[in-house]
């Protein structure tokens, strides 16, 4: 009899989870044995599980490693699983090849951008700590009166030294 691994067990080797294992499972990517309550994974399944994940790694959808693992067929020696799979590298290499021109493209732009704003900064002055409350408001109370500060407390006046408005 071929071996028999638990959950527990691919769950320890491959650092997953059993809701993982499960999940495949659902996706019909791993079939394992039942004996009650437990799951019994053949060969096959950690076999299968090795390269469920090692797709994953490489950037590869659930659906396409499906695919590639269903093509296989032990009457051809895997020729065709083989082939496929080989395609599919190629066109992810390209893939990715891309993906690294449009990152240096970005990387590249955004370290202009970096060093013309590191530049324009450099013209302008050091800013300071930011005044205190009492600083704006010893500031900003002329405008705010109209140079008049004692027209907060004129009767008859609004804060801003005009009359009230008539109600």
């Amino acid at each position: 009899m071929s071996p028999r691994f638990t959950i527990t067990a691919l769950t320890r080797e491959f650092d997953v989870t059993p809701r993982a294992l499960r999940f495949y499972e659902s996706e019909s990517l791993l079939s394992p044995e039942r004996r009650g309550q437990a799951r019994l994974y053949s060969a096959r399944d950690r076999a299968r599980l090795s390269l469920i994940l090692r797709g994953k790694r490489l950037g590869f959808s659930l659906r396409e490693i499906a695919e590639l693992l269903d093509l296989y067929d032990p009457r051809d020696g895997g020729v065709t699983q083989l082939d496929r799979s080989l395609a599919a590298i190629s066109n992810r290499i390209d893939q990715l090849k891309r993906q690294k021109t449009e990152l240096e493209t970005v990387l590249a732009e955004l370290t202009l951008v970096q060093a013309d704003m590191k530049n324009r900064r450099a013209t302008l002055p050091q800013s300071a700590e930011p005044p205190k409350a009492e600083e704006y408001d010893r500031l900003l109370r002329p405008r705010v009166d109209g140079g008049n500060k004692t027209a907060i407390t004129t009767p008859g006046k609004t804060r801003h030294g005009l009359p009230p408005a008539a109600t």
